[in-house]
């Protein structure tokens, strides 16, 4: 059974920096591109960032680029998402998710979700 578990998530002002992080089990982590997505409250889910299985690809949502770094740690079987200069429509739960390559995360194409962390910023 695959489970991907976020956590990190919490309150944070404006301009703060914080850092997800998701725990992957029953899946070949090494075999999978991993990545973030978003849903705001009344909006969409929508992509943020994605990494390569060997973390040598990475690609961005326009709207965090520069402010948000992802990682990940095949030995730990562990994707990161650090997030800095955080942004009050930054506020949204954030999923992990699983797929076989970053182009097919990026268009949303996705094997495997997390359930979810919520991150909040105030102004």
């Amino acid at each position: 059974q695959v489970q991907l578990v976020e956590s990190g998530g919490e309150w944070v002002q404006a301009g703060d920096s914080l850092r997800l992080s998701c725990a992957a089990s029953g899946l070949t982590f090494r075999s999978y591109a991993m990545g973030w997505f978003r849903q705001a409250p009344g909006k969409e889910r929508e992509f943020v960032a994605a990494i390569s299985w060997n973390g040598i690809t990475t690609n961005y949502a326009d709207p965090v680029k520069g402010r948000f770094t992802i990682s990940r740690d095949n030995a730990k079987n562990t994707v990161y998402l650090q997030m800095n200069s955080l942004k009050p429509e930054d506020t949204a739960v954030y999923y992990c998710a699983a797929t076989r390559t970053t182009t097919a995360i990026s268009s949303g194409v996705v094997d495997y979700w997390g359930q979810g962390t919520r991150v909040s910023v105030s102004s």
